[in-house]
């Protein structure tokens, strides 16, 4: 079980009981840039979630991909999720993350980003991580910096979930 404490925030474990904030937060659009449409998230959040705990309970950041719920410490509510993903594309491990609509603007992004980056080189000995942005998403392209990802490169780039390819900022973190 992953547990990580910041300033203001939990970054932890994956429970059957994040089900419904995540439903939620991709019903606000928080999940559209990395899952695509998610009308219908409701009917396969809950087997994402267990699939999640078993992809960590495998313990490899080179799998397909590995989740962690982001909670706040007063209220304990679940604001977003961060964590790895294996770019085939890039044959590097790179991170995911996301903040519900109504926890946006507070810095949590960035906050537990950085804590989760710093436990993902450490635990798993990774020296380099990537990420992708597209150029339009200025938060996201701040947030990977305030996490110390350095922009190296913006081309036409087309991630798993996208329907086409669009301009993307390529970050590179490393250890």
């Amino acid at each position: 079980m992953m547990y990580l404490e910041t300033e203001r925030l939990i970054v932890r474990s994956l429970q059957q009981s994040d089900e419904l904030p995540f439903i939620e937060m991709a019903s606000d659009g928080s999940l559209t840039e990395i899952y695509g449409d998610c009308g219908e998230c409701h009917k396969w959040m809950g087997r994402f979630i267990s699939e999640a705990m078993e992809l960590e309970a495998l313990n490899n950041p080179r799998n397909e991909y590995l989740a962690f719920a982001i909670e706040e410490k007063v209220s304990h509510a679940v604001v977003g999720s961060v964590g790895s993903s294996f770019y085939e594309d890039f044959d590097e491990v790179g991170v995911t993350y996301f903040i519900g609509a109504k926890y946006r603007g507070n810095g949590y992004a960035a906050e537990a980003l950085l804590s989760f980056v710093n436990y993902l080189c450490t635990t798993y000995d990774i020296a380099k991580l990537v990420a992708t942005a597209n150029v339009h998403n200025i938060a996201s392209c701040k947030t990977l910096e305030q996490a110390d990802f350095v922009l190296v490169e913006t081309k036409m780039y087309q991630d798993l979930y996208d329907e086409c390819e669009g301009m993307s900022n390529i970050y590179i973190r490393k250890k």
